[in-house]
């Protein structure tokens, strides 16, 4: 199967130079008659291109835009989430792009009021924090459903949502409790969103569509990110072009879109069949082509 997926990538990605499209990768498409529409903007997550990010930002994200990409997610990386451009610099030289800066990563427990007054000052609607941790307590998420509610009052002041983005542990129950379930609960719907990685909750075994229709208008934003066919246990090199794996993203994403998502960001966190660049080319096809 591997050996299968190479050819078929490498072939695609000669298409996708050639400019003709990529029928073979086409989105694991619905019935006919169920194919409802198309994404009008979709966006990428900079940490699918980690390894070559830090060193040429300006230059990836041209490539990125030239993908065909309309929106970015940014991350707290060593330059800061603005990448050593500043606040003003970065966002105007995404818009100058043609795509628009909707979200960044951070750490939320470190100089957030200063993050949160740069995003202010160029009118960034999200602030992400996305990682919390395994072995947590049903009482630990409690706390930190309290933190959130805090620190989302001084976002909502400045016109910002907080936003958090899961892994897989919070979707693993707990004596029968789930922590994403106590996050959400727990928090206020007018301050706190939350950005689903469908990827990680399908590898939790749980089902993405449930959790859409269970907290409606709760998770306006996500991570497309596919997952190979042939697991192997470490769920960090699973990833895969999207098209090749086995998430059923037409499906998932009508459901999302139906329950208020806004935001449809690409993630690939490996590259089985060439580099990154390559791999948000395919993954940027494969979303102009899905159709639900």
């Amino acid at each position: 199967m591997k050996h299968f997926q190479r050819r078929e990538f490498l072939r695609l990605g000669g298409n996708l130079a050639a400019g003709v499209a990529l029928a073979p990768i086409a989105c694991k498409l619905m019935p006919k008659g169920e194919e409802t529409g198309k994404l009008k903007a979709f966006g990428i997550q900079v940490w699918t291109v980690r390894d070559v990010f830090p060193q040429d930002p300006k230059g990836v994200l041209k490539q990125i835009a030239d993908a065909g990409y309309k929106q970015i997610e940014t991350f707290d990386g060593p330059q800061g989430m603005f990448w050593g451009m500043g606040n003003t610099g970065f966002n105007s030289y995404i818009k100058d792009l043609g795509m628009e800066l909707v979200s960044a990563h951070n750490n939320i427990y470190t100089d957030f009021e200063k993050k949160v007054d740069e995003a202010a000052a160029i009118g960034l609607k999200n602030l992400t924090y996305a990682w919390e941790g395994p072995n947590k307590t049903i009482d630990d998420y409690k706390k930190i459903a309290e933190d959130f509610n805090k620190k989302g009052e001084l976002c909502k002041k400045n016109n910002i949502r907080l936003v958090f983005h899961n892994h897989d542990y919070s979707f693993r129950a707990q004596n029968g409790q789930f922590g994403q379930d106590i996050l959400m609960q727990g928090t206020d719907a007018g301050m706190v969103d939350f950005e689903m990685d469908i990827y990680w909750v399908v590898a939790a075994g749980q089902d993405p569509e449930a959790w859409f229709k269970k907290y409606p208008n709760r998770f306006t934003l996500c991570h497309v990110k596919d997952r190979n066919k042939n697991p192997v246990e470490d769920n960090g090199k699973n990833s895969i072009e999207l098209g090749l794996g086995s998430i059923n993203y037409p499906q998932i994403l009508k459901t999302a879109k139906d329950n208020g998502m806004k935001y449809y960001l690409v993630e690939q966190e490996a590259y089985p069949n060439g580099t990154s660049i390559q791999a948000i080319q395919v993954d940027a096809a494969y979303m102009k082509k899905l159709k639900f």
